[in-house]
């Protein structure tokens, strides 16, 4: 049996709608592979239409993990899912990370920093300031970690100085930390980012929510309704929920909540796009459609590094 840290990693990212299950499953008939979900709205079990999870056929052909695991009634964490990702580690298939949570992805890699709370007299002095008066502060203080934050961001440099304050340590040093103990250390790791062009992308997003619709998204909803589950809850905020409510509440039109639901999605494509743009640098293939071409690439890579 070949060692588990012999056998890459290989993780999928990029906005929603933009291929990236489908190469996903590729890879996984082409390297046995098991695919582990990386999407928190996924990981919620009464919406799989809504959240265009894996169909059961699908799940049937190829092992699939974290889809469906949790119930609506949770608020399921960064920690909790970091958690279960690190389980399916422990494996002698290829895990393929796939999904658009920029945070789980980051989690893997560099760990989540575990920051005490600071006092609440130090947060009031420091929220009262203004962001210049910070940043001097700062600067002198820990220079290092003001060269990482822009003089006017008084909400970020506010919660560097509360932390430094109170327990002794600059943020730095609980991210150092974290990153001692990521899941992926010692791992290789195959990073694959999908952004196709975003006219593409755009239509694609609009189109799938209509064919959502007609494969029973408004059903899914109903149902969820029919819990009366706090409207505070993840799964009750998941893009199209609160808009087919509102249409299963007679107080918005079949059209409107459609118009809205592809609307906030494309709204979150963009969200998910800034991000990889500012935490997704070095990945290895960034790729705008998943084609043939970039599939014998990939493969090629993989085999390479495996």
């Amino acid at each position: 049996m070949q060692n588990e840290n012999e056998i890459p990693v290989v993780l999928i990212a990029g906005p929603t709608a933009s291929g990236k299950s489908a190469l996903a499953a590729s890879l996984a008939r082409a390297f046995d592979g098991v695919i582990v979900n990386a999407d928190a709205m996924q990981v919620y079990a009464p919406l799989r239409v809504l959240t265009a999870r894996p169909s059961a056929a699908e799940e049937e052909q190829l092992p699939h993990r974290l889809y469906g695991h949790v119930a609506a009634s949770e608020a399921y964490s960064v920690a909790r899912w970091l958690q279960d990702a690190g389980a399916q580690l422990a494996s002698d298939r290829m895990p393929i990370f796939v999904g658009g949570t920029g945070l789980y992805f980051r989690a893997m890699e560099k760990g989540i920093a575990e920051i005490p709370e600071p006092d609440p007299k130090v947060r009031a002095y420091y929220r009262g300031k203004k962001a210049w008066a910070l940043y001097e502060e700062l600067e002198r203080r820990a220079p290092a970690e003001a060269a990482r934050l822009l003089p006017t961001d008084s909400q970020r440099l506010s919660r560097a100085l509360e932390v430094l304050e109170s327990s002794g340590h600059p943020l730095g040093y609980y991210y150092e930390q974290a990153a001692g103990q990521a899941l992926l250390n010692g791992r290789r790791v195959i990073r694959i980012y999908l952004e196709p062009e975003r006219e593409l992308l755009y239509s694609r997003i609009n189109a799938r929510f209509s064919q959502m619709l007609k494969a029973g998204a408004l059903e899914e909803v109903a149902a969820l309704v029919a819990q009366g589950l706090s409207a505070e809850l993840p799964v009750m905020r998941a893009i199209g929920v609160p808009e087919l409510a509102a249409f299963l509440a007679g107080t918005s039109p079949i059209e409107a909540a459609e118009r809205l639901s592809a609307q906030n999605t494309r709204h979150y494509a963009k969200r998910q796009m800034t991000w990889a743009r500012s935490n997704m640098i070095a990945w290895e293939f960034k790729i705008a459609q998943f084609s043939e071409k970039e599939q014998a690439e990939i493969f090629a890579f993989i085999r390479k590094k495996g």
